[in-house]
Order: C-alpha cells, then sequence, then structure tokens
C-alpha cells in the first residue's frame, strides 16, 4: 500500500510539473510573439523640389531649403525623401519634371525660381507647392493675393529693395548720369523690378538705358552696348543674367562700368554692391514653411507669402578699389565687404 501511495504521489508530482511547464511554454511563446512584432515605422514623407536653374544662389536657396527642413525635425534617410530636379533653363523639361514629380507622390513640392513655380502650378491644384525666389506671386498669377493665397501656393518672396540699391549706386557714384538696366525678356519678375528700377532712378535724376536679353547667350554683346552708353549697370534678381554672372563682370571690367545687382552672391561674382537678402536665409524659411505643412500645421491658402523686410549692404572691395571709390561714413560700420569668388575655369 505504501509503494502504491508514493506511485500515486510521484504521478500527481508529474502531472503538476508538467502543467506548468505547458503554460510556461505557452506564455513564453505569446511573449515572443509579443516581442517580434515590428515596431511602427515613422512615415516617409516626400517632398518634390523643382529648381529652374543652376546658379550660385538658386543653389544656395536649395541648400537652405534642405536644412529648414531638418532643423524642423524632417530629415534625408529618417523621414524625408527628397525628390530634386533641375530644369536647366528650359521649359519643356521644367514641364516633364513637375508631372514626374507629381507621378512620385509627392507631398509638398516647392519651386525655386518664377518659371519652376508657374510649371507646377499648371501641373497640379491640388498637391501643396511652396515657392522659393519668386519676387511677386501675385502678379505672377501664382496666388490670389499674397496676404491671402487661397488655392494650394503659398512661399517666400525673394523681392529685393530696387529702389534703395538704385540710391546705393547713386552715393559710391554721385557724378553718374545714366544707368544700364539689364534684364531677361523672358522672365516676368524681372521686368517687374526693371519697371521698379528706372522709376527710382527717374526720381534721382538719372537718365536710363534699357537692354533686355532672351538668353545667355545674348548678356555679352549686351554688356559691352550698354558699356558704351550708361555709367553703371543695374541687374535686377534674374536667373537669366545671374546664370551668366561672370560674363557680366568680365565685360564690365574690360570697359570700367561698375554693376549693381540684386543679389548677394552676384556681388562675390563681380558685382560691386547691393542690398541684398541672404540667399542661404531665404530657403530655410521656405523649407520651414515645407515642414509646418507636412507637419499639418498650415495650409497654402491661408498661409501669407512671406516677404523679408531688411537686407544686407554688400559691398565689393576688391570692385571698390578697382574704380577708386572708398565707403560713405554711414556704410563704413554697416557693410559687408566680400571678395570676388573665381570660378572654375576647367
Amino acid at each position: 500500500m505504501k509503494n502504491k501511495g508514493l506511485v500515486y504521489t510521484v504521478i500527481a508530482l508529474a502531472v503538476v510539473l508538467v502543467g506548468f511547464l505547458g503554460f510556461q511554454l505557452l506564455t513564453g511563446a505569446k511573449d515572443d510573439a509579443n516581442n517580434d512584432t515590428p515596431a511602427v515605422k515613422e512615415k516617409i514623407h516626400t517632398v518634390g523640389v523643382l529648381q529652374f536653374v543652376s546658379h550660385p544662389a538658386l543653389d544656395q536657396i536649395y541648400a537652405g531649403v534642405k536644412e529648414g527642413l531638418k532643423e524642423a525635425g524632417f530629415e534625408e534617410g529618417k523621414n524625408l525623401k527628397i525628390n530634386f530636379q533641375n530644369g536647366q533653363a528650359d521649359q519643356s523639361k521644367l514641364d516633364t519634371m513637375s508631372k514626374q514629380l507629381i507621378n512620385d507622390n509627392a507631398d509638398v513640392l516647392v519651386g525655386i525660381a518664377t518659371p519652376a513655380a508657374q510649371a507646377l502650378a499648371n501641373a497640379t491644384t491640388s498637391i501643396p507647392i511652396v515657392l522659393g525666389a519668386v519676387t511677386d506671386p501675385e502678379g505672377a498669377g501664382l496666388v490670389a493675393s499674397n496676404e491671402q493665397p487661397g488655392g494650394n501656393i503659398t512661399g517666400v518672396s525673394d523681392q529685393p529693395p530696387v529702389a534703395s540699391i538704385i540710391e546705393l549706386a547713386h552715393k559710391l557714384l554721385p557724378e553718374a548720369k545714366k544707368v544700364g538696366l539689364l534684364y531677361s525678356s523672358s522672365e516676368m519678375n524681372s521686368k517687374f523690378q526693371t519697371n521698379q528700377a528706372e522709376a527710382a532712378a527717374k526720381k534721382l535724376g538719372l537718365a536710363v538705358e534699357r537692354k533686355a536679353v532672351s538668353s545667355t547667350n545674348e548678356v555679352a554683346q549686351a554688356v559691352q552696348v550698354l558699356s558704351q552708353l550708361v555709367d553703371f549697370i543695374f541687374i535686377p534678381n534674374d536667373n537669366t543674367v545671374a546664370n551668366a554672372m561672370e560674363t557680366v563682370s568680365q565685360e564690365a571690367d574690360k570697359n570700367n562700368v561698375p554693376v549693381f545687382p540684386s543679389v548677394d552672391t552676384m556681388v562675390e561674382q563681380g558685382g560691386l554692391a547691393t542690398i541684398g537678402i541672404n540667399q542661404k536665409e531665404l530657403g530655410v524659411k521656405t523649407g520651414e514653411m515645407v515642414a509646418a505643412i507636412l507637419a499639418g500645421k498650415s495650409k497654402p491658402a491661408d498661409t501669407p507669402v512671406y516677404t523679408f523686410t531688411n537686407g544686407d549692404t554688400i559691398v565689393n572691395e576688391e570692385q571698390l578699389a578697382r574704380f577708386g571709390l572708398t565707403l560713405p561714413a554711414d556704410l563704413k560700420d554697416s557693410a559687408k565687404l566680400v571678395k570676388t569668388v573665381k570660378g572654375d575655369t576647367e
């Protein structure tokens, strides 16, 4: 009897042990299953960027866009994909690239310079578009008004203080009698600024000579002609001329005619001086606006176009010396002095 009782006890203990082990295996499997559940991946946002052409000013804007996005928490390789296209000043390419960016399911589109922005606007009325470096979005027909865009487009204006640049030129060259206005006939923003420049020049008693070009191939001859007629040349925020700024500088230097551009980077390419917006900062602001839309914090329709209210006075000290000029007392402390940056000669 004792042996039989011992057997029953062993059997009972075995049953309990097997049940316990089975429970542990079952709960362990559940835990493992829970542990194997993949973490929820962060959404990858897609931003399509269309740049009109390559030149230092627009390249800096694109760099600023990426910096602004990163500062706002959107970083390539982490939660952001940027599809970048450059039309190289070819309208047919801009139109084709706009469609490609849309087909890539971009969450937000960025148009750097007016022709690129217009190509994007013609391609979609639903995907948000943020403008970078568009002088007058309302005048270009991209928004209902700069204060209340009303559609799928908003952005950052690169409107320079044109009248102030003409006044700066007059201050540095008080003996000047005539200004040449060099601009592209195909860029609406350039015509707008050229009209502003002409009005400002006439207020100062300066005569005006306008010279329009249709492509970069015409720039050298245009500068040569203007140099025989004027005391200095003004260039608006113009992509065609900016793309040939080194040519402008070379031809103007040959004829000892100073050039006053509207963009800081063009002073570093041989312009004498300007009052301009920092192009990198313009790009950063554009990136911030894109980030706000991606995060659902804003919509283009009710986001006013941003316009910078202040510009920096930038003076090329080498050009200043070339023309035997000195800075007026009121500019010595505030002006930013730069040197000419030589381009690649290869």
